[in-house]
């Protein structure tokens, strides 16, 4: 039975056609006896962004079982880095949809192209460990050098949340509300401050 494909295109400027993208992409499938179900093109869609409507749809319809493999150009049409097109193939494979990029002899429906995916796998995640590292190295550079971490702390009139709470009665929650403030600031400047008697 002949396998249902799916042609991913992409160019990143309208300037630009996806047209030899998919001619090729259309033989191939011709070659390897596969039907083509439908062609999904980004034509002026940057590959940095994850906003990508024609890649939104084909994820949405492997899910569907449209189709049973994803045919693109290189695989740099349809990812932005290694680890992203780890995320999309475990899309498509929790689907039971293959995936081939024609020009770089990457084709999961062979073995070859399986135990390549593993190799990428393995660099995803030394990519993950790699980018955790320089985070932590780098906020560890930065408290050394005296800088202060986490979110700036708020100024606030504290005479003002204390008439509040002490005159007027408030709660924390419409003090924070009435100074503009969050509930968190409030209550770890004010937390040690006792009320002052209202008699």
């Amino acid at each position: 039975m002949s396998k249902k494909a799916a042609i991913y295109c992409r160019v990143s400027t309208h300037q630009q056609t996806t047209e030899n993208q998919r001619l090729e992409l259309e033989a191939y499938c011709r070659r390897q006896e596969w039907t083509v179900a439908k062609v999904y093109d980004d034509s002026g869609v940057s590959g940095k962004t994850d906003d990508r409507p024609a890649l939104r749809q084909m994820l949405a319809d492997s899910a569907k079982g449209k189709f049973s493999v994803v045919v693109c150009w290189k695989i740099d049409r349809i990812a932005r880095s290694t680890i992203n097109l780890l995320q999309i193939l475990q899309q498509l494979r929790a689907a039971g949809v293959d995936f081939c990029a024609t020009t770089q002899a990457i084709d999961t429906t062979n073995s070859a192209g399986r135990m390549l995916m593993t190799f990428l796998g393995a660099i995803a995640e030394f990519e993950r460990e790699t980018i955790v590292e320089r985070v932590k190295s780098g906020l560890s550079r930065a408290k050394a050098n005296g800088v202060k971490l986490g979110r700036p702390r708020v100024a606030f009139d504290i005479n003002a949340a204390l008439r509040m709470r002490d005159k007027e009665g408030l709660g924390y929650k419409q003090i924070a509300k009435a100074l503009g403030i969050p509930r968190t600031t409030l209550y770890r400047t004010m937390g040690a401050i006792p009320k002052t008697s209202r008699a």
